[in-house]
């Protein structure tokens, strides 16, 4: 055999092993899924979330979960708090088995609910009753001034920390009228991590309608990502909205439209929700138009990840003068506009966020705005005439961290950014090892080349 051959096997067998190597390394993170401890169905009806229910703002569903058997007399009761009026709403209930359980899901489906309403409930199975709950219709056709607040990952175990954060938010913007979470709302699909989410809901999630968005972490990994059947019974306006095995769905808010993706999955899933999402978009006729997907169109960790989501989506966004795409996954704070060829900002803005104990390390690419890391944040997204006003604060301290207007006067609408001028938090303590130290130097680069822009 001649020299030059046996080079070449040589190299092909180090290049072989390298890349075994190298798979076996990531092996867990692309297709470990951490083993479901054994668990009991609830003994009493439990668990219960409020949601929107279809497109329409006055529609709700009402989700919870009690024993492992479908109980045949199951229900709401929903009274009018001021009229005194009752009603009996059935519920459809279903059985899922998960990897180590099994367990009844409900949903009953709330239509024709008046506007600027008051309404209690209770859900009930088979004669057992949740406490009585309470939430708001308003009135969706005189009304120009409403809110909502965003909140990307909230995922690990933080003890009870999520919903203290969520119980704040609301004590200062008590005008909030729902909440939208960007996935990740769970850890993993196993039942402690969904007791955990519904403890970091509890007296949230029963009051305010919550819409969530599918994240990374409520996927099962495999060659193929499956999304478990527990997902849209839980969040159960997906049940009636999915298209195919896609997880979307919009809402039409006053004259505020919100559409809902499903960044996790592959190509062909991606190019139906493509097409899905066109349709939707081409259709609205809403003054206000915001996407809601885990993954960012433009990342905040580097130039080139997510790129089949940004070539799925992005193009159709800008086409349809989308005003603001709320993303997470990335676990940091960034937010970033687009610029008209005179260098002035338009819409749409993109903003990256997250509220779990878990801080990435980001890239600082010069295309955004502003940046936050080692830190939690939400937003809080009010529309009150011609305007789009945009607020993240930072959690626990509640301070506001980033502000802007997006105001719909002229052609094309004018962003007003407050937020500049308010100090970013770039804290970090690196430790002695060269990834830290690298990192950290990237941050002082990033601060003096901010600093010199601003001289």
């Amino acid at each position: 055999m001649k020299k030059k051959q046996r080079i070449t096997i040589y190299v092909s067998i180090l290049i072989v092993v390298a890349l075994g190597l190298w798979i076996h390394s990531r092996w867990d993170v692309w297709f470990g899924n951490p083993e479901e401890l054994p668990y009991s169905p609830l003994a009493k009806p439990g668990r219960v979330l409020l949601t929107f229910g279809d497109k329409e703002e006055l529609s709700r569903n009402i989700s919870w979960q009690y024993d492992s058997v479908v109980a045949p007399a199951s229900f709401v009761e929903l009274a009018d708090t001021l009229a005194k009026d009752t009603l009996r709403i059935d519920a459809q209930g279903e059985i899922f088995q998960s990897r180590s359980g099994k367990a009844a899901y409900y949903t009953a489906r709330l239509r024709s609910l008046k506007p600027a309403t008051y309404y209690s409930y209770r859900v009930s199975n088979n004669g057992r009753f949740s406490p009585w709950y309470s939430f708001q219709t308003y009135n969706q056709t005189t009304r120009k001034d409403y809110s909502f607040i965003y909140v990307g990952d909230v995922q690990d175990t933080i003890h009870g920390r999520a919903n203290q954060y969520l119980k704040a938010a609301l004590q200062t913007h008590p005008q909030t009228e729902f909440f939208v979470f960007g996935g990740d709302l769970t850890e993993r699909p196993m039942d402690s991590y969904w007791a955990e989410t519904f403890s970091g809901l509890d007296s949230i999630g029963q009051h305010y309608p919550i819409l969530n968005v599918t994240g990374n972490h409520e996927y099962l990994k495999y060659v193929i990502r499956k999304l478990e059947r527990r997902f849209p019974l839980v969040f159960s306006y997906y049940q009636d909205s999915m298209v195919g095995d896609n997880q979307v769905y919009t809402l039409r808010y006053n004259n505020l439209q919100i559409f809902l993706l499903d960044s996790n999955r592959e190509f062909f899933y991606l190019w139906t929700q493509k097409k899905w999402l066109e349709k939707e978009l081409k259709a609205s006729d809403a003054q206000w138009k915001i996407v809601v997907l885990h993954h960012p169109l433009y990342s905040a960790k580097g130039k080139y990840n997510n790129l089949v989501q940004k070539t799925m989506f992005n193009d159709l966004i800008q086409k349809y003068h989308v005003d603001l795409v709320l993303q997470g996954h990335e676990h940091a704070y960034a937010r970033m506009t687009l610029h008209d060829e005179q260098g002035k900002a338009i819409p749409p803005v993109y903003t990256v966020s997250h509220c779990s104990p878990k801080s990435y390390r980001i890239a600082f690419d010069p295309r955004f705005d502003k940046f936050g890391i080692e830190s939690r944040y939400y937003q809080y997204v009010r529309i009150h005439g011609d305007t789009l006003s945009l607020s993240a604060y930072e959690v626990p301290a509640g301070n506001l961290y980033d502000s802007l207007d997006i105001v719909k006067t002229g052609t094309p609408p004018a962003i007003l950014d407050y937020g500049k001028n308010i100090p970013e938090h770039l804290n970090f303590k690196p430790g002695n090892n060269k990834k830290d130290q690298k990192y950290m130097k990237l941050i002082e680069n990033y601060k003096h080349t901010k600093k010199d822009i601003h001289q």
